[in-house]
């Protein structure tokens, strides 16, 4: 998928962040309703996820008969690493607020502009910083007019735990962002979404043996919720290697702020809540900073590309015995 010409390839990269953004919004909303529901099972709506991934992308590598370009072993890393993320973050809905979680995911972005530094050698301009922190005190602005909601004062709630448990999966979402997009642009894309659903589903599958009485009666209603973010969960993880292939971490994190902005607009086709207007104003802010960002990203993106001699993706055809 190559879009050339600045202005429309910063275009399709918007578009294709905020796609990205709001299929990430779906899922923190299926999340809520499953988290509503009493049923406390992360890694059973992660194993779900993983095993879609598996079967859509799993077949097309084995199709190849090609060996792998990166060892296993590293996959196996990122997968406990992401899957460590998701899980973190699935839990912090059982304790704190979707406000409050969606604000602490603004701790990956200057994780990943570090790690993308040190790890793929990649420089920001005095302009990115603008936009990603532009983009940042928009999404803050967000939250902030949410901090009067009547359901702030929930005692079931243990917010500082909660807190905590969202930073720590920003964390681990910074590690696996950065080793995606080291995958998507060095190595290969659907290599790289299927050995994420094969070592996923090993990962969680382990861990979820000895585990009992996650489903509760309503278990067909819960059933389907787990569907519905598996199925979501992988436009999500589709579209993704798309935007960090094409900009970066950084960008695609940029993206998500919108999420959400875009979470208001589930709340209002589904709870038909009113929506404060400082929301708009944040969603206007959150662009500007994407756009004053992107029109400087190819300057980090140049210098990922120079930090390493060119590679061409060579495979080993396997035997056809």
């Amino acid at each position: 998928m190559e879009i050339k010409g600045g202005t429309w390839r910063m275009l399709f990269l918007l578009l294709l962040g905020q796609l990205v953004s709001f299929s990430l919004a779906i899922c923190n909303f299926i999340t809520s309703l499953i988290s509503n529901h009493g049923v406390d099972a992360p890694l059973t709506q992660s194993f779900f996820s993983y095993m879609l991934l598996a079967l859509v992308y799993g077949p097309i590598l084995l199709r190849r008969r090609q060996t792998l370009l990166i060892p296993w072993y590293w996959y196996l890393l990122l997968v406990l690493i992401d899957v460590a993320g998701n899980c973190l973050t699935i839990k912090a809905y059982q304790y704190s607020y979707i406000t409050s979680i969606t604000l602490l995911s603004c701790c990956t972005i200057p994780w990943v502009m570090i790690l993308t530094r040190f790890a793929l050698g990649a420089r920001y301009s005095f302009w990115q910083f603008v936009g990603a922190g532009t983009s940042v005190a928009g999404l803050a602005v967000a939250i902030l007019s949410d901090s009067d909601s009547p359901d702030v004062q929930d005692v079931s709630k243990i917010p500082l735990l909660g807190d905590a448990i969202a930073i720590a999966g920003t964390f681990c979402f910074a590690f696996s962002n950065v080793g995606e997009e080291y995958c998507v642009k060095k190595k290969d894309r659907i290599e790289y979404l299927a050995m994420l659903g094969i070592f996923g589903i090993l990962v969680t599958g382990i861990q979820l043996y000895p585990l009992h009485n996650i489903i509760t009666e309503n278990g067909m209603i819960e059933i389907g919720l787990f569907a519905g973010f598996a199925a979501v969960f992988l436009v999500f993880r589709t579209t993704a290697p798309f935007v960090i292939k094409m900009s970066g971490a950084t960008l695609f994190n940029l993206s998500l702020l919108t999420t959400d902005v875009w979470a208001v607009a589930v709340r209002i086709f589904f709870y038909h809540q009113q929506v404060n207007w400082i929301y708009y104003i944040a969603f206007s802010t959150v662009a500007i900073g994407l756009v004053i960002y992107s029109m400087n990203e190819s300057s980090s993106d140049d210098d990922i590309a120079a930090s390493t001699t060119e590679q061409t993706t060579q495979y080993e055809q396997l035997s056809s015995e």
